[in-house]
């Protein structure tokens, strides 16, 4: 076992996670909007849909979707339209969020759980990420490339949450300062409207 590469692989994954970029910006957006819990929860649901990811490659079921571009282009629209139904639900909702430490209930928690889960795997351009990111750091040649995948999956999973978990906690903070504040939370809305067609967007026309 090659500990070096697994070192190499947690700091090439800690940058990616810092890097701002779709995942870590929603955190941010769901944390300033509705607190730091509802962030983790987003985080939670973002986390576990990496796992669908890391299965994916662990089985080579990712090759044919690498191989199938019409079913690459059928999920990557799926996912698009998914994201801005999210965003017409939250123009729908009241003009102003409550920015309140108690304003998400547990029910809430599930659905931002459900939401992060998701849009991660909604979104196959992360499987396709994995395809290309994992296996530069396979680091045994005793052990089978099934059990690596899962170790570096986890090894990243570990570290996103980490760092979401994180952001999502410096958010929460920034919320707190801002609750109560007249007009604030209409601004933060729309700022999450934004945020949400950004990532449609993105997953719709980038290469």
């Amino acid at each position: 076992m090659d500990y070096e590469i697994l070192t190499t692989f947690i700091g090439a994954t800690l940058v990616l996670a810092i890097t701002p970029g779709p995942d870590n910006i929603y955190v941010f957006t769901q944390s300033i909007s509705n607190g730091r819990r509802s962030g983790l929860a987003t985080t939670a649901g973002l986390i576990s849909g990496c796992l669908v990811h890391t299965t994916l490659l662990a089985f080579g079921v990712s090759a044919v979707l690498k191989a199938n571009n019409r079913l690459f282009v059928f999920i990557k629209v799926f996912g698009a339209c998914y994201l801005i139904y999210l965003a017409w639900q939250t123009i729908r909702s009241k003009m102003t969020l409550p920015l309140t430490k108690d304003a998400t209930s547990h029910k809430n928690f599930v659905r931002l759980f459900q939401q992060g889960f998701l849009m991660n795997v909604l979104n196959p351009k992360v499987t396709l990420f994995f395809i290309a990111f994992f296996p530069a750091f396979l680091f045994s040649d005793t052990m089978s490339p099934l059990l690596q995948f899962y170790v570096l999956g986890l090894l990243f999973m570990l570290v996103s949450a980490i760092t979401f978990g994180s952001i999502a906690m410096l958010a929460g903070s920034i919320s707190d300062r801002l609750a109560g504040k007249v007009g604030i939370g209409s601004y933060v809305k729309w700022f999450q409207v934004v945020v949400l067609l950004s990532i449609a967007a993105y997953l719709l026309f980038s290469n």
